[in-house]
């Protein structure tokens, strides 16, 4: 019983399809127009964490004593990986700018590196030392954090195989 169980799911699980990168080797082996890339679902291979912060503070005398007065406001937006998304549109360069909620610019844009082999699609944004990569989010200038930046779009690869065989059995001739 144990071992149907096993084979049962085991069954299951293969027949979903395995998650791969995004490169441009897949966009051409499955002709992945513009138009094709709006059916296509993707996902994130880890956590994105986006967040902006402002602080204020002042300093003064009150009630005869020196006060100091220091406020911070986080806000943090956190996509966690395997998140599915959309495709939205094409860039100027050919990056992908990809879709995780609806509004007004709140997209993220991936596209390859300068420089590397494997032709994944990674987390583009304008990197400052010590601040993290400045993403323009719904209007909104947010910051990615380094970890991040190491994020790539995967897509479910499916293959099926069909075969379709007819079987005749000859009984022979007799004179």
């Amino acid at each position: 019983m144990k071992i149907i169980a096993l084979l049962s799911l085991g069954l299951i699980l293969f027949s979903c399809g395995v998650k791969v990168p995004v490169t441009n080797e897949l966009k051409e082996e499955y002709d992945l127009t513009e138009k094709n890339m709006k059916v296509v679902q993707f996902y994130t291979s880890q956590t994105i964490i986006l967040q902006k912060s402002k602080t204020s503070g002042k300093q003064g005398a009150e009630d005869g004593k020196l006060v100091t007065s220091n406020s911070s406001e986080q806000d943090r937006i956190i996509i966690p990986s395997n998140t599915k998304c959309v495709f939205d549109s094409y860039g100027k360069s050919g990056e992908v700018f990809i879709r995780f909620e609806l509004g007004q610019n709140k997209t993220i844009q991936f596209g390859i590196r300068d420089g590397q082999s494997s032709g994944k699609y990674y987390l583009t944004a304008d990197w400052k030392a010590g601040k993290g990569g400045e993403i323009n989010y719904g209007n909104e200038t947010y910051f990615a954090t380094p970890e991040s930046g190491s994020t790539y779009l995967m897509v479910v690869l499916k293959k099926l195989n069909k075969t379709k065989r007819k079987d005749r059995v000859v009984k022979g001739m007799k004179i």
